[in-house]
């Protein structure tokens, strides 16, 4: 009877908005008017909340993803022999997410608490949906515990950095506002599944007077410059597209894989989502020691070091090291596990947005395509050098297949 007090009394409350689901060719549950899918359901709780109040660094919001999504499966994963199994599947998934939720990102208390009514709302009341609404927040503090101090916050992750005096080859703060060094706390905080942030360590970039480093300077100093006569109109819109957050950018694409996964069992679409995440987070932390192991300089401070003094690229540079591009670990990284837990190719286009391009939109049919533009466009954007993105894609693949190998540690 008190369940049903409570739902009474916020009888009227509402989900947040399903922001992703409009961008995608998939309609929504409401759209349709079908039964509600709980993981798309809580997939766009977790988006929305995020996007309203969560935290100003890219990594610690995928940790927030990775925390409650692991819960999940590890709930549903410990389905217990009772009546209406599907009822505690589906209280499991929205009690670990409200409970990471309202933990991590207390300012959306209200709306999360919310959506957890309107779920229950739909679930019969009984022994089911009690038992899996306690799994899921039981399993939730168990990996929030886990998961204390693990150095993934915004102010561990902006660790201060001193850079060493500069010489040729070694990162410097970059123009125009020559920012503090960013996100060098990642080398030190705790993996998911790496064994230690250098496992995977790639050898190092090619040396300053090779053919290859050259190469690689010259096509940034004509194809990425803000006043290029080589970058087409084409060119520069990709490179606009996928100038911001690469969180941001591939919410769309992983909801998308989630509801190509719809008639898979619902631990392993949660599974999906949570490494996802993991394998983002572990990719991070892999990125940043390769970064600040090998301190390499951006082409910014090359080309106007040795060529030309005024040299302007078309976006500008982010304050951390080039070798290798944070975007392309991203980009291998979401590849190597959509590929491999959905399918290299989806059954229909799907279209996604870009907040540093709005009102635009792009349709792809496979997880590559998002790859292959990355690499482009941080050249195009003149902040990265071809061989730093591909390295990075190389990287990103090796610590999410890591990740997938290595996954039943996550759900024991």
């Amino acid at each position: 009877m008190r369940q049903r007090s409570i739902r009474r009394a916020l009888a009227f409350a509402v989900t947040p908005a399903l922001a992703f689901s409009a961008v995608l060719a998939v309609p929504s549950a409401s759209a349709t008017r079908q039964p509600v899918d709980v993981a798309l359901e809580w997939y766009d709780v977790t988006a929305n909340t995020i996007t309203a109040a969560g935290a100003p660094t890219q990594v610690t919001n995928n940790r927030t993803w990775a925390i409650g999504w692991i819960a999940a499966t590890r709930a549903l994963l410990r389905t217990p022999a009772i009546p209406r199994p599907q009822d505690y599947r589906e209280a499991a998934v929205a009690g670990a997410v409200h409970e990471t939720l309202t933990t991590l990102v207390p300012a959306r208390k209200t709306e999360v608490d919310q959506a957890l009514t309107t779920t229950l709302a739909r679930i019969t009341d009984g022994p089911a949906e009690a038992a899996g609404v306690a799994a899921g927040r039981q399993q939730a503090k168990a990996v929030l515990a886990a998961r204390a101090d693990d150095g993934l916050e915004p102010t561990s992750v902006n660790a201060p950095f001193t850079p060493p005096a500069a010489s040729p080859g070694v990162w410097q703060p970059t123009p125009p506002a020559f920012s503090p060094a960013t996100q060098y706390g990642n080398r030190l905080a705790k993996p998911f599944l790496l064994r230690s942030a250098d496992e995977f360590r790639l050898g190092p970039p090619p040396a300053l007077g090779s053919d290859r480093y050259q190469r690689d300077l010259a096509e940034v100093r004509a194809d990425g410059a803000v006043d290029s006569t080589t970058r087409t109109h084409a060119q520069t819109d990709t490179a606009t597209f996928w100038l911001g957050s690469s969180y941001v950018l591939y919410t769309a694409p992983l909801r998308l894989a989630l509801a190509e996964s719809a008639r898979k069992p619902l631990a392993d679409r949660v599974k999906l989502v949570a490494l996802f995440h993991v394998a983002s987070v572990d990719t991070q932390i892999a990125t940043s020691d390769a970064k600040y192991a090998y301190l390499l300089w951006r082409p910014v401070t090359a080309i106007r070091t040795t060529s030309d003094a005024k040299w302007t690229p078309l976006h500008t540079t982010p304050a951390h090291p080039d070798y290798p591009s944070g975007h392309t670990t991203y980009a291998g990284s979401a590849e190597q596990v959509l590929t491999s837990l959905v399918g290299a190719h989806t059954s229909r286009p799907y279209t996604i947005p870009s907040p540093t391009a709005p009102g635009v939109t792009r349709t792809y049919t496979n997880w590559h395509q998002l790859t292959a533009e990355n690499v482009d466009a941080r050249v195009w954007s003149g902040i990265h050098t071809r061989t730093a993105d591909t390295a990075g894609v190389t990287l990103g693949r090796q610590v999410a297949a890591n990740a997938l190998r290595d996954a039943d540690r996550l759900f024991r």
